[in-house]
C-alpha cells in the first residue's frame, strides 16, 4: 500500500506497559470508554460508602461499647432507604447502557460494505459492488519478523491491510470459512465474532486517518495468535483511487 501513503499514516497502536483503553476514534468507542467512566465512578462510589458504613459499624456498636445488644429487628426506613437506592443506581446503569447497546447493534445507513472472513490463520478482505462482476477480494496475512521494515509493529503489521475512507460509515460483515473467529479493533470499539455459515454485522466510523490494529479474539487454533487485523484509514480522494485501481486491473 506505499501508493497510498501507509509508510506515512500514524500508527494507533497499545503502548508497552498501557493499562487504559487506545484513544477512541469512532462513535462506539467514545461511547464505550463513557460507559465505562460512569461504572468507574458508580462503583467507586459504592466502594467507599460501604467501606465508611463498615467502619462505623464495627466502631459503633462494638462490643466493648454495646454491652448489651439491641433487640432491634427490623427499621421500615432504614428498608425503604436501601431498597430504593439500587433501584435507582440500577436506573443510572442501566438507561445509558441499553441506549449504547442498541447504538452499537442497530443497522447503520452505511455508504460502504466490507466482507471480513476469518481464517486459519489469516483474513480475506471481500469489497462487495453493485456490479457483481467487479466484486473483489485479497487474503491479509500477517508479515513474519523478518521481514518487517522500519517502523512496523511486531506482530501486528500485514502485508494487505484492509482500506476504509475517513469520516465515512462503514458497514462490516464478518464471518468464518473454518472455525470460530473474532475480529476485533480496540480503538474502534469493534469485537463481532465470525463464525462459520453465518454473517455477523458491526459498523465503524473513523475520524482519524491512519493505521489502526487489533487481532482475533476467539482462540482459533495453534496460530492465533499471528493473525492481526490492520486497518489503514485514509482521505476519501486516496480510498477513491485505490478502489479505482483495483476495478480496473
Amino acid at each position: 500500500m506505499t501508493a497510498y501513503g501507509a509508510e506515512n499514516s500514524p500508527l494507533f497502536t497499545p503502548k508497552p506497559w498501557q493499562t487504559s483503553f487506545q484513544p477512541a476514534v469512532s462513535p462506539m468507542m467514545e461511547g464505550i470508554q463513557e460507559m465505562h467512566s460512569l461504572l468507574l465512578t458508580v462503583i467507586t462510589s459504592i466502594a467507599v460508602v460501604v467501606s465508611l458504613l463498615l467502619g462505623y459499624v464495627l466502631i459503633r456498636f462494638r462490643a466493648k461499647k454495646n454491652p448489651v445488644p439491641s433487640l432491634t429487628t427490623h427499621h421500615i426506613v432504614l428498608e425503604i432507604i436501601w431498597t430504593l437506592i439500587p433501584v435507582g443506581i440500577l436506573a443510572i446503569i442501566g438507561i445509558p447502557s441499553i441506549k449504547l447497546l442498541f447504538e452499537l447493534d442497530r443497522p447503520q445507513e452505511a455508504e460502504i460494505t466490507i466482507k471480513a472472513i476469518g481464517r486459519q490463520w489469516y483474513w480475506t478482505y471481500e469489497y462487495p459492488q453493485q456490479d457483481p462482476l467487479k466484486t473483489f477480494s485479497f487474503d491479509s496475512a500477517m508479515i513474519e519478523d523478518k521481514d518487517l521494515k522500519p517502523g512496523q509493529p511486531r506482530l501486528l503489521s500485514v502485508d494487505r491491510p484492509l482500506i476504509a475512507p475517513v469520516d465515512t460509515m462503514v458497514r462490516i460483515l464478518v464471518t468464518s470459512s473454518d472455525v470460530l473467529h473474532s475480529f476485533a479493533l480496540p480503538a474502534l470499539g469493534i469485537k463481532r465474532d465470525c463464525v462459520p455459515g453465518r454473517i455477523n454485522e458491526t459498523w465503524f466510523y473513523v475520524r482519524k486517518p491512519g493505521m489502526y490494529y487489533g487481532q482475533c479474539s476467539e482462540l482459533c487454533g495453534s496460530n492465533h495468535g499471528f493473525m492481526p487485523i490492520a486497518l489503514h484509514v485514509v482521505s476519501k480522494q486516496d480510498y477513491e483511487q485505490w478502489l479505482k485501481d483495483h476495478l480496473t486491473s
